[in-house]
């Protein structure tokens, strides 16, 4: 027998002491519920109702049973839910990638993001490049990767995309620091310090690519693995590089410039496998993340207080949102 079926039917008999309006409650005919409640006496081997009078009253086994038959119902309401909200990725744990640099706010708040949004559900943040998400991803070892385009999405699902116009960070003594915005052929003669190609190759390519395009030919390739190390390089006048305002903002020695004609647009996105089956939350945690890096991006370009931020260039830099994936 369907033994929680027949609990709810007991339950409500036993709320309302009336088999009319019982069965009224709960859309069926009286004499099917007389029978669900006679089978479930049969089945317990005790009467639960007095039909002794003419009003229905609880037996001492249907007094005691009224109460495990709520807390069962209770804990069976319970499970469902536990079981849909895990089906939809609320609960358990989310193995995502990010790139190595990313900088320690926009972790924390990403961090708070998703445990605003999904409580339940513990995120496993890992610092991983690129080509080592793309392969974790392939084979399992990890739900999502937040990574910089260009990417091969060949098996990949795709989340909102979020592009940044990326300037060139020169030291605070170059002449080129006086001009409001810079040409790549300006930069000829110069060394670029770049992250390692291994964290994304694509994205490293792509700023090769564009400076030959552009006029700027490097004299030579200096690498720095975190954006520390890459400020450092610069502000020691071992080159120059191309990021974001509000890291160059935190060294002093160095300002940040646009550069002419906005050549280098970073791209940065979600991706998880359409092949295998996916985690359910890691749609969610794509556009988390893009809304996430939008929000941090342009509170740092405003400051807290709506003003300019201070990041040692006339205009720090513009978030453009891609109008056919972003989906609010």
């Amino acid at each position: 027998m369907d033994l929680l079926r027949h609990l709810r039917i007991f339950v409500a008999v036993a709320e309302e002491l009336h088999f009319s309006r019982a069965a009224d409650q709960l859309g069926m005919a009286q004499p099917p519920l007389s029978q669900a409640v006679r089978r479930l006496e049969t089945e317990l081997g005790a009467e639960l109702f007095d039909r002794s009078r003419r009003q229905v009253k609880l037996t001492p086994a249907g007094a005691v049973l009224l109460d495990e038959a709520r807390s069962l119902l209770t804990g069976e309401k319970r499970l469902r839910t536990l079981a849909r909200r895990a089906g939809d990725g609320e609960l358990g744990t989310l193995r995502a990638g990010i790139p190595p640099g990313t900088m320690v706010a926009t972790l924390s708040l990403l961090l708070g993001a998703c445990a605003e949004h999904y409580p339940g559900m513990s995120v496993d943040l890992q610092e991983i490049t690129t080509g080592e998400q793309l392969r974790l991803i392939a084979s399992g070892g990890l739900d999502v990767g937040l990574v910089h385009q260009p990417v091969d999405i060949t098996g990949l699902r795709m989340g909102p995309e979020v592009s940044v116009e990326l300037g060139v960070v020169l030291p605070r003594i170059s002449p080129l620091a006086q001009l409001p915005e810079v040409p790549l052929a300006h930069l000829a003669g110069q060394d670029l310090v770049l992250l390692p190609r291994e964290q994304a190759p694509g994205w490293y390519d792509r700023i090769l690519d564009t400076c030959r395009t552009g006029g700027f030919v490097p004299t030579g390739l200096r690498h720095a693995s975190r954006p520390e190390l890459l400020l450092a390089l610069v502000s020691a006048g071992h080159g120059i590089a191309f990021g974001q305002g509000a890291v160059a903002g935190k060294e002093p020695r160095v300002v940040w410039r646009p550069l002419s004609g906005r050549p280098l647009i970073q791209r940065t996105s979600a991706v998880w496998s359409a092949v295998r089956s996916s985690h359910p939350a890691a749609p969610h945690f794509a556009e988390l993340a893009a809304d996430v890096l939008a929000r941090d991006r342009t509170a740092t370009l405003h400051g807290d207080d709506g003003a300019p931020a201070e990041t040692g260039s006339p205009r720090p830099w513009a978030v453009v949102y891609d109008e056919a994936t972003w989906r609010w």
